[in-house]
């Protein structure tokens, strides 16, 4: 019988999605590029799987294409099911039909996990989305009117069509992702669709003067430097976590909770693993994990963030960024540079000519090393890529987990 359902991409979200259907006791089919993958849960729910192959054959009777935020618009079954009518959702757009709640969506090119995780931990609420679980993974698990606290990515928010949180926050928009999307434009235009299906009694929270955007919520503006948190000492390190605060109080207020949760919140929370995390500290060297960083805004904020010298890990997977402005950054400011991956040496072309110190070290292992043995008491080795991890990891988890394995090594 033909499912009404395909799944295409078969990674964290694909398989909340298709596991969520079948919940419902929907027919899906499952599709994944990758032959390789180790999809138990799918088969014992009875998902109908296809690894390797994106034959347009298995559109065939497909009433709704749900496709994983990593799965290029381009991708051959996408555009043949475009072709033919089939509509395309992203799993956000799934877990909003399946889900009744209340919605705090997060949106923005950086701090989105910190300030959603920042936000659950005022509200009270679960946490879900582009990091950590997916939204159509709390189907089942949360009461009907719980709120959820949902980051959001540019990816998953290119495929939705009634997806209307009743709060939506725009963190900040700097180039990013342009290697997917084309240029900034488009990349703005698809981050901006968070607000657009919102109605007058919504709340749309942005950053002062922010310019005109889609949807008739009621605009809520926020900024670090207004006031509101004088007085307040932040638990998480970095002055552009007050961004992130700032944000995340306006939407703690729009849901309306005690100022005593958001106090609280401000001042206990530690910020999340992979974003200016110490890992370590080794013969009065501290090692800071920042693996989150992965595009130059990123990098640039994580090396503002400290007065101390600073041995900085850069490189990886591009994403069509120029890397001048960061080796400007980093020009007296940093000791040395240590490149790796698939930018090594276009990041050193940046640097050689802003005159920063560097050297090329191929991989995290070697950059590590190499820091651990320049860097003196009292200086930062500051792992900050301003790139994707693909090349040489599977994520920015993984790589940010290799190097406090490494840095552990090193205090041990």
């Amino acid at each position: 019988m033909p499912a009404p359902f395909l799944v295409l991409g078969l990674a964290r979200s694909g398989q909340a999605a298709a596991l969520a259907l079948r919940r419902r006791g929907e027919e899906v089919i499952g599709v994944d590029a990758s032959a390789e993958l180790d999809l138990g849960r799918l088969a014992d729910a009875g998902v109908e799987l296809h690894l390797g192959t994106e034959e347009e054959r298995l559109l065939d009777g497909v009433e709704t294409l749900i496709k994983s935020p990593g799965v290029p618009a381009e991708a051959p079954l996408v555009a043949a099911a475009r072709r033919r009518e089939i509509p395309v959702w992203s799993e956000l757009e799934l877990g909003s039909r399946l889900l009744p709640n209340p919605i705090v969506a997060v949106t923005g090119t950086n701090g989105k996990t910190t300030t959603s995780e920042l936000l659950g931990a005022m509200i009270h609420a679960p946490v879900a989305g582009n990091v950590g679980r997916a939204l159509t993974d709390l189907d089942g698990q949360v009461e009907p009117d719980e709120w959820i606290i949902c980051e959001v990515s540019s990816f998953q928010l290119e495929d939705i069509h009634e997806f209307r949180p009743t709060v939506a926050v725009l963190l900040n928009l700097e180039p990013d992702h342009l290697d997917r999307h084309g240029s900034l434009e488009a990349y703005r235009a698809a981050k901006l669709r968070v607000f657009e299906n919102q109605t007058p009694d919504d709340d749309a929270v942005v950053p002062r003067g922010f310019g005109e955007i889609p949807g008739s919520a009621h605009r809520i503006e926020f900024d670090p430097n207004d006031g509101e948190l004088k007085g307040i000492e932040l638990a998480m390190p970095g002055e552009h976590n007050r961004e992130n605060a700032a944000a995340a109080m306006a939407a703690a207020r729009a849901v309306v909770v005690p100022e005593s949760w958001i106090v609280h919140a401000l001042t206990t929370f530690p910020g999340v693993p992979h974003r200016l995390e110490q890992v370590a500290e080794a013969g009065g060297v501290r090692y800071v994990n920042d693996s989150k960083a992965t595009n130059t805004a990123a990098a640039r904020r994580a090396v503002a963030a400290y007065d101390e010298p600073l041995h900085v890990i850069l490189g990886g997977r591009g994403k069509g960024e120029s890397y001048t402005e960061l080796a400007l950054d980093l020009s007296g400011r940093a000791r040395r540079a240590y490149l790796i991956g698939e930018t090594a040496g276009e990041i050193a072309i940046a640097l050689e000519l802003a005159g920063v110190d560097h050297e090329v070290s191929g991989d995290l292992e070697t950059a590590v090393r190499s820091a651990a043995r320049n860097a003196k008491p009292g200086e930062i080795v500051l792992l900050a890529p301003a790139c994707a991890s693909y090349d040489q990891f599977q994520d920015f988890e993984e790589r940010g987990d290799a190097f406090r394995r490494l840095a552990e090594e090193l205090a041990a």
